[in-house]
């Protein structure tokens, strides 16, 4: 009749067992003495499970092992009986979940990059599905920036127009990484590139229409994609949407006293352990942090969440440590609800991969190649299976998931 909260551990041996429960905290709760509780648990234990094969006891650990055949054998049983119902529970109703992940930088080819942020998100919003939360999955498109300077300036000095319509998205990631050498001999071009965002943020008619049409075609290679991977979104508002956005976020940290004048540029100051937030340029132009302090508002209107989650590489860790700071600072307490679900980078040669530099590797070719390999693979093996085509892709998908 007494509650006693028992841990379980694994074995610093493996070979005793395959979990260990320690029995000190039962040994204090009923004030008996080891030996007598390490019996009295082991005998209750065995009485209660039969998937239990045998216990060791070792000082006041209980060592157990447990049929694992028989284990599985009950687990795929029940995926079976209950089909999709498998694994649902409801500890989640009621509850918002937000989840931003995958975010592309449009007018590049999606690459291996984003493959992480979009199956770790995906299935993260199974999960949370599964657990009886209402999920909302945001596709946070990279759509603005000083690149987009930097694509208008690139097009109007070396585009061909009929060209880029034929191949839009290959024809644009060459003219991106074209920029970025010819700036390394003539640095006036990154000038040139900021006049022609700061053009397209105040609305210039000729930069936003290209812009658009940017995006469009963008949406629809990455739309490729998804499709392939099963993978879905309930928001594609990128980081543009939220231009409009931004000022009452800045009027309020004015209000609020905590947005400081540094040489031209406003930041908010954060401690001493993290640099300060750098919240507009001296230019006056908006940073990623501004649009995402927009973006977080919005989605707190809008869907009330009770957690929100960013699936965003670990590069990208001081970001979300300032932008949960500035939350704080501002007074609200969902700032605790703000987590940064992160992960490392793929490289090749021990090298971030780098569309600028030339260096991408497509996921649709990726794609492409496995769906290839497990063909041939099958061809080899299998010749006459039904479906080879539909197994192939999806074996092939599969293992590059995974």
């Amino acid at each position: 009749g007494i509650e006693v909260v028992a841990v379980v551990e694994q074995p610093k041996n493996l070979d005793m067992g395959d979990i260990a429960v320690p029995v000190f905290s039962v040994m204090k709760a009923i004030r008996k003495p080891l030996p007598e509780v390490v019996a009295f648990v082991k005998t209750l234990l065995l009485e209660s499970f039969d998937v239990i094969s045998e216990i060791n006891p070792t000082g006041g650990f209980l060592n157990i092992r447990v049929k694992k055949t028989e284990i599985c054998a009950n687990i795929l049983k029940e995926a079976v009986n209950k089909l999709g119902d498998f694994g649902n529970n409801d500890f989640g109703l009621d509850k918002n979940v937000v989840i931003d992940y995958s975010s592309p930088n449009i007018a590049k080819s999606f690459s291996i990059g984003h493959l992480r942020s979009t199956m770790i998100g995906n299935s993260l919003k199974l999960i949370y599905r599964k657990c009886g939360y209402n999920v909302f999955g945001i596709n946070y498109l990279g759509d603005w920036g000083t690149q987009f300077g930097k694509m208008i300036i690139a097009y109007k000095k070396w585009g061909n127009l009929a060209e880029i319509k034929a191949d839009p998205i290959n024809k644009l990631t060459e003219l991106y990484v074209r920029f970025h050498d010819e700036a390394k001999e003539d640095p006036s071009l990154e000038d040139e590139a900021r006049e022609a965002f700061r053009k397209l943020e105040t609305g210039d008619q000729e930069y936003y229409e290209l812009w658009q049409w940017i995006r469009e075609e963008s949406l629809k290679e990455s739309q490729q994609i998804y499709d392939l991977l099963h993978v879905s979104f309930d928001s594609y508002n990128g980081e543009a949407y939220y231009n409009d956005k931004m000022d009452p976020v800045v009027d309020e940290l004015m209000e609020k006293g905590l947005l400081i004048d540094d040489q031209g540029a406003k930041i908010v100051r954060i401690g001493d352990d993290v640099p300060p937030a750098l919240i507009k340029r001296s230019d006056g132009g908006s940073l990623y942090i501004t649009r995402d302090l927009a973006a977080l508002f919005y989605r707190k209107r809008e869907y009330k969440f009770d957690k929100i989650l960013y699936v965003v590489g670990n590069e990208q860790k001081l970001h979300f440590t300032q932008l949960k700071k500035v939350i704080e600072k501002m007074g609200y307490d969902f700032a605790n609800d703000i987590e940064h679900v992160n992960f490392g980078l793929y490289l090749t040669g021990g090298k971030k991969i780098s569309t600028r530099q030339g260096a991408s590797h497509k996921l649709y070719d990726v794609l492409m190649k496995a769906i290839g390999l497990a063909y041939e693979q099958i061809n080899a093996k299998n010749p006459d299976l039904e479906n080879k085509e539909e197994i192939a892709k999806n074996v092939g998908i599969a293992a590059i998931v995974f």
